[in-house]
C-alpha cells in the first residue's frame, strides 16, 4: 500500500506486483506495472506492507516500511524499521555468519550495534534518516542476510545497550586488533574516552591471542613504486599539506613514532619535494594502490627496496590486525566466546568501566 507520510491513501499494490517510484524535485509518485502513475505528492511517499508481508526493493526483502524522499539530487530511499528488526539485518554482516558456539560474541555484537544505533537516532534533526546502510555507519542487508544465531542474539539482548556513567555510549569495534586494542587518540583526532582504553588480547599464560583465529591477524602488503607514487598524487593532499598538490617521487617511507599499543603513531613519506607526515588512521588511506583497498591497520613495519635512481622501487608492509583497533575486537570476541566467556564479560573487557543496561 502507498500512502503519503501523513497517512493519506494513494494506491494499493497487489502481491508480487512490481511498482517503481519517481520524483520531480520534491514531488514523488508511484508508477503501476502498466505504466500509469499515481498522483504526485509534495511529501515523502510511503510504501507500507499489509499484515506480516515484506516489502521488496530492488529484489531484496525488508521489514518495516520504505519512505521515498524527492529532492534536487534525486530520490532518497529510507527503510523505516524497528530497531531490533534493523539489527537482525546488521549483526550478521558486521560479525559474519557464526555457529551456535560463537553466540556470546554475536550477543556482544548485538549490544554494541544497538548502542551505536541509539546514539545516532535523529542526529542533528535535519536528515531524513538516522544511519546509512553502509560502512560509514553499520552495514545493513535487510531480511536476506538474517541468520538464526544473529536473530537470537538480538532477541536475547532486547533493549540492552552499553552505558558509561549512566549514558548510552558509542561502542566502536573492528575486525582484528592484532594482539592489543587501541585508545581512540592513537587512531583518530579525538580525545580519549575512559571506556576506550588499550586492552590486551593475549590469552593468559600463553603466547597466543584470542583474535589469532583471524586470517588477517598477520598480513603482508607489497606496493610497487609506480603504484605508491600514483597513490601519493591521488591521496596525500587529503591528509597533509602538499604544496601545489604535487608530492613528487617517493624516496623513502619511515616510521616516525609508535603509540602505546605498538601501532604507528606517525609515518614520514620522503619525496624529492620534501617530507610529509601522516598520523593515525590517515596512513591507511594513503598507503594503497589508487582505488585499492585501504591498508588493514596502522600496526605494521616498513621495508623499502630502493631503485637505481634512489626512488622507492617497492614498499613492503608487514602488519597485524584488521581495522582501526578501537573498542571491541570482533575476532577476539569470537575467541573469548569459544573459551567460555559470556557476552557481558566480553563487553566489560573491551569497554572497561561500562555496564550493560536497558535503553531508556
Amino acid at each position: 500500500m502507498f500512502t503519503s507520510r501523513d497517512g493519506s491513501f494513494i494506491a494499493r499494490a497487489a502481491r508480487d506486483e512490481g511498482w517503481r517510484v519517481e520524483n520531480a524535485g520534491r514531488k514523488v509518485r508511484a508508477i503501476r506495472p502498466d505504466g500509469v502513475g499515481t498522483v504526485w505528492v509534495d511529501q515523502p511517499l510511503m510504501a507500507r506492507p499489509v499484515g506480516e508481508a515484506l516489502l521488496t526493493l530492488s529484489g531484496k526483502p525488508y521489514r518495516g516500511e520504505v519512505a521515498f524522499y524527492g529532492g534536487d539530487s534525486g530520490l532518497a530511499v529510507v527503510n523505516v524499521v524497528k530497531i531490533d528488526d534493523y539489527l537482525r539485518g546488521v549483526v550478521p554482516l558486521e560479525i559474519g555468519t557464526r555457529a551456535d558456539g560463537d553466540s556470546a560474541a554475536v550477543q556482544a555484537q548485538a549490544v554494541t550495534a544497538r548502542s551505536y544505533a541509539y546514539i545516532h537516532l535523529a542526529v542533528g534533526g535535519v536528515r531524513n534518516y538516522d544511519v546509512t546502510g553502509g560502512v560509514l555507519d553499520q552495514v545493513y542487508g535487510g531480511v536476506a542476510v538474517e541468520t538464526s544465531v544473529a536473530s537470537e542474539a538480538v532477541e536475547s539482548t532486547r533493549t540492552l545497550v552499553l552505558k558509561y556513567a549512566g549514558r548510552v555510549v558509542n561502542a566502536p569495534y573492528s575486525s582484528t586488533c592484532g594482539g592489543s586494542t587501541a585508545a581512540a587518540s592513537e587512531i583518530w583526532r579525538s580525545n580519549d574516552e575512559p571506556y576506550l582504553q588499550r586492552v590486551s588480547d593475549r590469552i593468559p599464560g600463553t603466547d597466543r591471542f584470542y583474535c589469532d583465529l583471524s586470517s588477517r591477524f598477520r598480513w603482508t602488503r607489497t606496493i610497487e613504486g609506480t603504484a605508491l607514487n600514483a597513490a601519493l598524487v591521488q591521496y596525500l593532499a587529503t591528509y597533509t599539506s602538499v604544496p601545489g598538490r604535487t608530492p613528487g617521487v617517493a624516496r623513502d617511507v619511515t616510521v616516525g613514532s609508535h603509540t602505546a599499543s605498538g601501532r604507528n603513531g606517525t609515518i614520514t613519506v620522503t619525496t624529492d619535494r620534501g617530507n610529509f607526515v601522516l598520523r593515525g588512521n590517515d596512513m591507511r588511506y594513503v598507503l594503497r594502490p589508487p582505488g585499492g583497498e585501504i591498508l588493514n591497520s596502522t600496526f605494521f613495519s616498513i621495508e623499502t627496496t630502493p631503485g637505481s635512481d634512489g626512488s622507492v622501487a617497492r614498499l613492503t608492509l608487514r602488519g597485524m590486525g584488521n581495522g582501526h583497533g578501537v573498542g571491541m575486537c570482533q575476532w577476539g570476541a569470537i575467541g573469548r566466546a569459544r573459551a567460555g566467556q559470556d557476552y557481558r564479560t566480553i563487553l566489560r573487557t573491551y569497554y572497561p568501566g561500562t555496564t550493560v543496561g536497558a535503553a531508556e
